[in-house]
């Protein structure tokens, strides 16, 4: 092995440590992305709507639980999933940066979930033959939760896209816009090649194509043009977010903050 080759070598985690922040990430994105949706409650179009994206939230949360709870665990800090969900400040969260992005108007925030489900599923469905059993059940568990979170969000896709000269114009303007936030999904860094090799979590470079699969059909049905790749620059899950997730954590955090600890 060559010199670069053992620096390069070196400088990769330990796979406890690559385990711990894979899941992290994977629970701050659900729960960044729930919290985005819980702030719909009360305010959706229609009533239906209002309901829908509250369950999406509630299951994104509860993936969230799990998948931080776990990540508390192999940390061994004594940290529990409420510790890292509302005792850590924003340079300390690892999610996607997509996850973060105000909601806007119902057609943006469809946007987002279509690529965000679209992605979790591809993960969660290559985690079901991950090396480590219990990241597996929590991904057989998350799958067919997100199987329906997809159903509805690309169900929306296509009715907008496909709808109203003015609904179609939205959709495709937020698509423009939240497409330069994908390159981050398939961006892999030392994590992702220490559990790959694991064989703990699927390669990236692998889902790339099978998201592109899955999202192509259906911007075709929705009448939508695919916006071209733009170069990566996002880095939410290293820690660099953008000023959305720090305002969104004040008001998610507030009531954890102002009463600590406390019991109900």
């Amino acid at each position: 092995m060559s010199p670069a080759h053992e620096s390069a070598r070196a400088m990769l985690p330990s796979l406890q440590d690559a385990h711990y922040r894979y899941l992290l990430r994977l629970g701050d994105t659900s729960l960044v992305l729930g919290q985005r949706l819980a702030e719909w409650v009360g305010h959706a179009p229609a009533l239906e709507e209002d309901l829908g994206l509250a369950n999406l939230s509630l299951d994104l949360i509860g993936q969230a639980r799990l998948l931080l709870s776990y990540a508390g665990e192999l940390e061994g800090l004594g940290r529990d999933e409420d510790a890292l969900a509302f005792l850590r400040d924003a340079p300390a969260f690892v999610n996607l940066t997509l996850a973060e992005q105000p909601n806007g108007d119902f057609g943006r925030t469809i946007v987002r979930q279509v690529l965000l489900d679209a992605w979790q599923l591809e993960v969660y469905e290559g985690l079901l033959e991950s090396g480590d059993g219990r990241l597996a059940s929590i991904a057989a568990k998350a799958v067919k939760e997100t199987r329906y979170h997809w159903r509805f969000s690309s169900g929306w896709l296509v009715r907008l896209g496909d709808g109203t000269a003015e609904s179609q114009r939205r959709v495709q303007e937020a698509l423009n816009d939240l497409w330069r936030f994908t390159t981050e999904m398939f961006a892999g860094d030392e994590v992702d090649e220490v559990l790959a090799a694991a064989r703990i979590a699927p390669s990236l470079a692998d889902l790339q194509p099978r998201w592109s699969a899955r999202m192509d059909p259906v911007l075709r049905e929705a009448t939508l043009v695919r916006p071209d790749p733009v170069p990566y620059q996002w880095h939410g899950k290293r820690g660099v977010h953008t000023e959305h997730l720090g305002h969104m954590l004040a008001e998610m955090q507030h009531l954890q903050r102002t009463y600590p600890a406390a019991q109900w």
